[in-house]
């Protein structure tokens, strides 16, 4: 049987169902708040394979990838062990080196937290900023969204 992990895409949203597991709460049974970034990295590495980015491929081979730059987090409200979550991401700007996306945790209608993200494209051999893969910026412009 063939799962699909890597969430899915509508209406130009990507989604990725998650469930809160023990070890992402407290001892009260409340997410912590350093898990909302693990969360939100896991969406945006689903959302590469899902688009057929090899990030990691492309990391051995070229020494370049995706690094997060800028990322700012609003608690809105909390969420509980064992709850059904959902990731959104949206993109909202793409450039040559740099991608900008919100992610928000959701409850059913209720968002938990927000992400607001600046993404580069970095060499790691050189430290400096190198243009995202012609395919990967038009896999990723399909589902950009202009707010």
């Amino acid at each position: 049987m063939k799962t699909n992990l890597c969430g899915y895409i509508e209406n130009n949203l990507h989604y990725l169902p998650v469930r809160v597991y023990f070890s992402d709460t407290d001892a009260g049974g409340v997410i912590y708040h350093a898990k909302y970034l693990d969360m939100a990295e896991h969406a945006r590495t689903e959302l590469l394979m899902l688009l057929g980015i090899d990030h990691s491929g492309h990391l051995k081979a070229k020494n370049e990838c995706f690094v997060v730059r800028t990322v700012k987090i609003d608690y809105i409200t909390p969420g509980f062990l064992e709850e059904e979550l959902v990731i959104r991401t949206k993109m909202v700007k793409q450039g040559k080196f740099s991608l900008e996306m919100v992610q928000e945790v959701v409850r059913e209608d209720t968002v938990l937290a927000r992400l607001d993200l600046k993404l580069g494209f970095i060499s790691l051999s050189t430290g400096r900023p190198s243009p995202i893969p012609s395919e990967w910026a038009a896999e990723l412009h399909d589902i950009y969204v202009s707010i």
